[in-house]
C-alpha cells in the first residue's frame, strides 16, 4: 500500500491501544520498511511479494519475537518498531495478495456486503492452498511505480504481475476498500495477538500505559 494509507490504517487500529509516543514509533518502524532498500530487489517477502507466503509468516513471526525480546532487554522503541513492521507486512497481505478477490468471488456475482464487513481472517482462504501475490518483473515493474507511465506499462506486464494485482491505493482496483478495512482489522488483530502473549509485567510497557501521552 502507498504510505499514505499505511499510516491512516495503523492510526485507525491502534490509536485508542497506545500511547502518542508508542504510536509514533510503531509508525516509524510501519513506514520505514517502504524505504527504497525494502522496496526492490531481495526482500519480496517484507511486502507478500511474489508468492512469497511462507517467508512472509516467518518474518512477522521474527518480528513478533522481537517484541518480547526487546521489552525484556528494556528497549521500548525497539518493540514498539518492530510491531510496526510486523503491521506493514500484514497489511500488504491484503493489499498485494488475490485474498480480497478471492473473498469477493464467493458471493457469485451478488453483491457483497460493504468494505468495512470483509472478513479479514476467513480460515477457508487462509487455509486453503492457492494464494497468490503479484510477482515483481523488472525492469519495467519499476516504471508502474511512477503513476503517470503506468497506463502505457501495464499493457507490457503479465496479469500475475504486481502492478496489475496490486490493491495499493483507490486508483489501483475498485475492491481498494475492502483490502483497507481488511487491514484495519487485522493490524489490531495482530496487536492484541502480541500484547495476549507477553508476560503481564510486560503488558504495560508494550502499551505504554504510564505515559503522559495517553
Amino acid at each position: 500500500m502507498w504510505p499514505k494509507y499505511h499510516r491512516e490504517i495503523t492510526e485507525r487500529a491502534l490509536a485508542t491501544h497506545l500511547s502518542a509516543r508508542a504510536l509514533a514509533m510503531v509508525l516509524r518502524g510501519n513506514l520505514g520498511q517502504d524505504s527504497p532498500q525494502y522496496l526492490f530487489g531481495t526482500h519480496p517477502h517484507l511486502h507478500f511479494d511474489s508468492n512469497t507466503f511462507a517467508r512472509s509468516y516467518a518474518y512477522m513471526d521474527e518480528q513478533r519475537a522481537f517484541v518480547q525480546k526487546n521489552l525484556e532487554q528494556g528497549d521500548s522503541a525497539s518493540a514498539w518498531k518492530a510491531l510496526g513492521r510486523l503491521t506493514h507486512s500484514a497489511q500488504d497481505f491484503y493489499a498485494h495478495s488475490d485474498y480480497i478477490p478471492r473473498w469477493i468471488s464467493r458471493f457469485d456475482g451478488a453483491t457483497p456486503p460493504p468494505a468495512p464487513e470483509v472478513d479479514a481472517v476467513s480460515f477457508e482462504l487462509l487455509s486453503r492452498p492457492g494464494l497468490r501475490s503479484g510477482k515483481l518483473y523488472y525492469p519495467l515493474e519499476l516504471l508502474a511505480f511512477v503513476r503517470i507511465l503506468r497506463k502505457y506499462i501495464l499493457p507490457h506486464l503479465p496479469t500475475d504481475s504486481h502492478a496489475h494485482m496490486n490493491l495499493d491505493g483507490p486508483d489501483s482496483s475498485p475492491l481498494f476498500p475492502y483490502a483497507y478495512h481488511a487491514a484495519i482489522k487485522r493490524t489490531e488483530i495482530e496487536f492484541k495477538a502480541v500484547l495476549n502473549q507477553l508476560p503481564a509485567n510486560l503488558q504495560p510497557i508494550f502499551k505504554d500505559s504510564n505515559s503522559a501521552a495517553i
